[in-house]
C-alpha cells in the first residue's frame, strides 16, 4: 500500500490527486508502508514509518524491589525479553533466589542488596552493576507498598501514628526518589535511559483507608513529570521519565484486605470489583506491555507520562 501526502494531510484517492497536483506543477513525496524506509520532503517532515522497535535485548535493567510480586513479574518479563536484569533489595536472600529463578529460566541476571532509603547502598549497588555490565538503560522503581500501621480502615484517621505516616511516605515516595536520583545521574552522563515508577489508582482519586500511600503516590505522579522536564531540558531527548498507575492486584502488603482466609473477596474487594469494567483484579504479567514499552525506543517520543493498567477503573463513573 501507498500513500501519498500532500502538506500534512494524507490523500487516498491517489490517481486522481495525482494528476491534479501534476496539472498544477506541485510536488509531493510517496511513503511505503512496510519494510521499507519512508521518504520525505526538504523539511523533513514524516521521516520513517518504518514499524517502531519494542526490542530491549542487551539492554542492561535494574529493578528495585525486584524479588515482590509486582517486581518479579517486572523483572522477569524484561529478562524473557533479552534485557539483562539486576535484582536490588535489602534482603539478600530473596533478591539471590529471584535472579537464580530467572537465570534458570535462560535470562541473564543479577542480585544487588541495597535498601532503597540509603543513598550510599543504591549508589555502590548501581555501581556494581556499571562495573559487570558497563551501563544502566533502564530503571523499575518496584519497591514500595502499603504499610499496615499507617491503614485507617477500622481506625480514625487522627489514630494514625505520624511515625507510621512517615513510613508510608518514605518507603514508597523517597523510596523512589533515591534509587533515581543515584541512576539518573548515571543516565544523564550517558544520555540515554529509561526510568519507569510505580504510581497507583491512590495517586488519582481518594482511596479510603490509605492517607499515607496516597499522599506518597500522588507524590510519584508530580516527580515522575518534574524529572522528566528536567532531564529533557538539561540532558537531551535521550532520558526519559515515566510512570505505570496498576489498578488492583493482589500483592502480599494486600492480600488480607483483599481476600478472606478462605480466599472469597472481602468487602472491599467487592466495591473495587463493582468499580472495574473489566470485572476482576489485574495478573501481575499484565504490566509487562506497558513496561516494555516505555523502555523500548518504541516510547522515544513519551516522557511524563503516567500509564493507567487498571482495567478501566480510573475512568468509570459508576454509573
Amino acid at each position: 500500500m501507498r500513500l501519498s501526502i500532500i502538506g500534512k494531510y494524507p490523500i487516498f484517492r491517489v490517481n486522481d490527486w495525482r494528476r491534479r497536483l501534476t496539472a498544477r506543477g506541485s510536488r509531493f513525496p510517496t511513503f511505503s508502508f512496510g519494510a521499507s524506509e519512508a521518504k520525505s520532503d526538504s523539511t523533513g517532515r514524516m521521516t520513517d514509518l518504518s514499524p517502531p522497535s519494542f526490542d530491549v535485548r542487551g539492554r542492561v535493567a535494574v529493578i528495585t524491589g525486584g524479588y515482590g510480586v509486582l517486581g518479579s513479574s517486572i523483572a522477569r518479563g524484561l529478562a524473557a525479553a533479552g534485557a539483562r536484569v539486576a535484582v536490588l533489595g535489602r534482603r539478600a536472600d530473596a533478591a539471590h533466589r529471584e535472579a537464580e529463578a530467572i537465570a534458570r529460566d535462560g535470562g541473564e541476571s543479577m542480585a544487588v542488596v541495597a535498601d532503597v532509603l540509603d543513598r550510599e547502598q543504591v549508589s555502590a549497588a548501581c555501581d556494581r552493576v556499571i562495573a559487570d555490565w558497563g551501563r544502566v538503560d533502564i530503571l523499575v522503581n518496584a519497591a514500595g507498598g502499603n504499610v499496615a500501621r499507617a491503614r485507617s480502615d477500622t481506625i480514625s484517621v487522627f489514630e494514625i501514628p505520624l511515625d507510621a505516616f512517615d513510613e508510608a511516605l518514605r518507603v514508597n515516595l523517597h523510596g523512589t526518589v533515591i534509587p533515581t536520583m543515584a541512576v539518573a545521574e548515571h543516565m544523564a552522563r550517558q544520555q540515554r535511559g529509561a526510568i519507569v515508577n510505580i504510581s497507583s489508582m491512590a495517586a488519582l482519586q481518594a482511596l479510603s483507608g490509605v492517607m499515607g500511600y496516597s499522599i506518597a503516590k500522588a507524590g510519584i505522579d508530580n516527580f515522575t513529570r518534574w524529572l522528566a522536564v528536567d532531564m529533557a531540558r538539561r540532558h537531551g531527548d535521550g532520558v526519559r521519565v515515566n510512570a505505570i498507575a496498576p489498578g488492583f492486584f493482589v500483592t502480599k502488603q494486600n492480600r488480607a484486605v483483599l481476600l478472606n482466609e478462605d480466599g472469597s473477596y472481602t468487602e472491599r474487594s467487592q466495591r473495587v470489583i463493582r468499580q472495574t469494567p473489566m470485572g476482576r483484579f489485574g495478573r501481575p504479567e499484565e504490566l509487562l506491555g506497558a513496561v516494555q514499552w516505555l523502555c523500548s525506543d518504541a516510547a522515544s517520543f513519551v516522557t511524563g507520562a503516567v500509564i493507567a493498567i487498571d482495567g478501566g477503573f480510573s475512568v468509570f463513573s459508576g454509573v
